[in-house]
């Protein structure tokens, strides 16, 4: 069976889209999302995305990590999905209906509602989920914020700095997070300016993460560190954050189809 798929990237954050609104794919499941994912052996991405239909939305969004893993929400490809589909859409995931919505050479996705509860993070026991009483090898009192997928955001006076290829993996796999976590290091520059580094959850060390940016800026907001839209600096590039008065976070940013392609099913499967 031979499957068209598209490349797509969002500030180097890069996925594998294949649409399966139309035509029925076999079953996806982790060994097969891996395989693809693989920079050596397969076509080589961040994450695959399947689009499936929907019975409440659009499409349905499902998202694979690099390790096959398969996870609720993923910003920098939502926009990439907009840009895809090419019209605003109200679009199903595991983490719950976005609304994405094409607009110069990007998109501008809304992201729902941060959750702030200890249990929806989760955390594995309760605690202040703004100020966390813990601390790993100097990074410590950091927030969580679940946008979708679970995120921890420490700020640091300079997050070039910190060595997250060694304490991203450590903080990931901790018994504190059950499901696991993306660990933001962020630093404010200005009341309408973060810069941010991420180790993502299945992925390692990303150029961009829009669920971060976002988690990173909602708990900066929270704390009262920046105003309620912020300029969010990725090693990729620049995402805008708003936190808008009906609780709903905002992301804009840029999305770049770079291929399409295909490939026989039967080789990865």
């Amino acid at each position: 069976m031979r499957v068209d798929f598209t490349k797509m990237h969002g500030l180097g954050n890069d996925f594998v889209v294949l649409d399966a609104r139309a035509r029925e794919l076999p079953a996806i499941d982790q060994d097969i999302a891996r395989a693809l994912a693989d920079r050596r052996t397969g076509i080589g991405c961040d994450q695959l995305i399947v689009l499936e239909p929907s019975d409440t939305a659009d499409f349905r969004m499902r998202i694979f990590n690099h390790d096959g893993g398969e996870v609720g929400a993923c910003g920098n490809a939502s926009r990439a999905v907009a840009l895809l589909h090419g019209s605003p859409a109200d679009v199903e995931t595991a983490g719950g209906t976005i609304r994405v919505e094409p607009a110069n050479d990007g998109a501008s996705v809304d992201m729902g509602e941060p959750r702030f509860d200890w249990d929806a993070i989760p955390l594995a026991y309760g605690m202040d989920t703004a100020a966390m009483p813990v601390g790993w090898d100097g990074l410590d009192q950091p927030g969580a914020v679940n946008v979708g997928n679970p995120h921890v955001i420490f700020f640091v006076p300079d997050t070039d700095a910190v060595p997250l290829e060694t304490l991203g993996p450590e903080i990931e796999n901790d018994a504190l997070f059950p499901e696991r976590v993306n660990v933001n290091v962020a630093t404010i520059e200005s009341r309408t300016h973060i810069r941010l580094r991420v180790w993502e959850r299945g992925a390692g060390l990303t150029r961009a993460c829009g669920t971060g940016a976002c988690a990173t800026a909602v708990h900066a907001m929270r704390r009262g560190l920046v105003e309620r839209e912020v300029r969010v600096t990725l090693p990729g590039g620049d995402l805008t954050i708003g936190w808008g008065e009906d609780n709903r976070i905002t992301m804009t940013g840029p999305a770049t189809e770079s291929y399409r392609g295909s490939f026989d099913w039967s080789d990865f499967a």
